[in-house]
């Protein structure tokens, strides 16, 4: 006797589930300009290689003769694929059933999601597009009443393998459409998150609940869409479409290991397009301006010691006094981390401080390297950083830099001032300098402001006597007393900082290596 009949129905609601919400509903959601979740794995995952789980969960509705007469899969897509060759675990709401609202099985699907990460530590991908809970529950189509309310007592908490899987495994997330809710935390619960320009919004509740609770009438769009996550820190990038966002999720992945038990991998040095580590550049000789007062282009710096177009920056739009980034260093990744003299000087406000933190404890975790170019004159004054809370924010990037267990190697461009500067400095790390760094308990306008107060407001002429100050003190902040008394490990020719860094990073990562696979670092 044949099991035909049985495989037929495999097959049926296979069929079926690939239809997702309908035709008409997938022809909504192409003119809202959005992918579905099946062509959002489709175009990220490489072609033939997603295995899914679960591709029969959803309600099946029988005839009165047994036989199957329709079949609504679960509205949440989840499975395994190769990104670049690499397997990772991808999943996301089904936007053309409910707006994404779970269904019963489109729930256990996207809880199991990070325990499946987790059980074979592969890098998590999640497409965000939905609203998360509704006020009618869980109902399935013809599914009978809602679920109880709440979860059993004995029941572990969602957040347990959703702040698990962050210890564990890369873990990226797009914003593909509107999110709120417990999507939205799920987007923030990542390493990496990108958003859709216009098309995505980002939100703990819509303008319904919004305008209901304290009167507030305001769109998707100005509760939480790029303009205002793109500053907030909810998320890191910005991409210009679904395509875009798809290459900045395989553009951060290609800088991590699997898994944090493993190593990032380096890139061959030997490829045609490889960068030579004694590549000198003749204009870092001249970038930073011998007037204190001017600024220069710190991205500049950046591009010119690093593998050449291998710079991937994150969160550029929030604390932007601050760079960060990910980046190869004679084919090793490494993380990057900078300071932008054309904001507040450079200075680390609070939105820097807690930037600089998350970006060291990624590093920190998935075992980067960190590289530092340091023009720091301090953490930030005035009303608004005190309101701000700024001192309490920067100890915690400084306790993020001296707790870390990676390599470092920082490069005193300019500014070295006050306590902040001691974020820029990792542990037993490597410090070069240019002829161009300063340093001090503060920065000389402002050692001058209140060490000869008395002796400016005395002055016929106090603005004059200020700048005489100030010039005579400068003259005296040379690199070199520092380089004499072994401050700092080399005085160095600007030029020569990418050799000096890659002779470094071939020296720290083998030593760095043997202690992460001996459980020591």
């Amino acid at each position: 006797m044949s099991w035909r009949e049985e495989v037929d129905g495999i097959e049926q609601r296979r069929a079926m589930a690939q239809q997702m919400g309908g035709e008409e509903a997938v022809g909504r959601q192409h003119d809202r300009g959005r992918l579905t979740i099946r062509e959002r794995i489709d175009a990220l995952a490489d072609a033939g290689t997603f295995r899914e789980e679960g591709p029969l969960s959803g309600y099946s509705e029988l005839d009165d003769t047994g036989r199957l007469k329709n079949f609504t899969p679960a509205n949440y897509v989840l499975g395994i694929a190769d990104v670049d060759g690499r397997p990772c675990v991808i999943g996301g709401e089904d936007f053309t059933q409910r707006g994404g609202s779970p269904t019963p099985a489109g729930l256990r699907k996207s809880v199991y999601a990070e325990d499946l990460a987790l059980r074979y530590q592969l890098p998590l991908i999640r497409f965000l597009e939905g609203g998360g809970g509704s006020v009618t529950g869980t109902r399935g189509k013809g599914g009978g009443g809602a679920r109880p309310m709440g979860d059993p007592v004995y029941s572990r908490s969602r957040f347990k393998s959703i702040a698990d899987v962050m210890e564990a495994v890369p873990v990226v997330s797009a914003a593909v459409g509107a999110v709120a809710g417990f999507p939205a935390a799920r987007l923030a619960a990542s390493h990496f998150s990108v958003m859709t320009k216009g098309t995505s919004q980002v939100l703990v509740a819509g303008p319904a609940v919004v305008e209901r609770a304290l009167g507030e009438k305001l769109t998707k769009e100005e509760l939480g869409g790029h303009k205002v996550h793109m500053r907030s820190g909810v998320v890191d990038n910005l991409a210009h479409d679904e395509l875009d966002a798809m290459r900045q999720i395989r553009r951060f992945l290609s800088y991590l290991p699997r898994n944090a038990s493993r190593l990032p991998e380096r890139a061959s040095a030997t490829r045609p397009d490889a960068d030579p580590g004694d590549r000198c550049e003749e204009v870092l000789l001249e970038i930073v301006p011998r007037e204190r007062r001017q600024v220069y282009k710190m991205r500049k710096v950046i591009d010119a010691v690093l593998d050449r177009d291998s710079f991937f920056e994150m969160s550029a739009l929030y604390g932007r006094s601050q760079i960060t980034g990910l980046a190869r260093l004679n084919g090793f990744p490494v993380g990057i981390f900078a300071n932008d003299p054309h904001f507040y000087g450079g200075s680390m406000t609070a939105d820097g401080a807690r930037k600089v933190t998350r970006f060291i404890q990624l590093c920190d975790t998935f075992h980067l390297p960190i590289v530092s170019f340091v023009d720091e004159p301090g953490f930030m004054i005035g009303s608004g950083a005190e309101s701000s809370g700024t001192i309490r924010c920067g100890v915690e990037a400084i306790n993020a830099t001296v707790r870390s267990r990676v390599p470092w190697v920082s490069v005193i461009v300019r500014k070295t001032y006050g306590v902040a500067a001691a974020a820029h400095f990792g542990p037993n790390g490597q410090v070069y300098c240019w002829p161009s760094a300063e340093g001090g308990a503060l920065p000389i306008e402002g050692g001058v402001a209140v060490a000869f107060r008395r002796e400016i407001e005395a002055a016929e002429d106090p603005d004059a006597k200020r700048r005489e100050l100030e010039e005579r003190l400068s003259r005296g902040r040379s690199p070199f007393p520092r380089a004499e008394a072994f401050g700092v490990h080399d005085l160095i020719d600007p030029r020569r900082t990418r050799p000096v860094l890659c002779d470094w990073i071939e020296l720290a990562y083998p030593a760095f290596e043997s202690a992460v696979r001996l459980g020591e670092a």
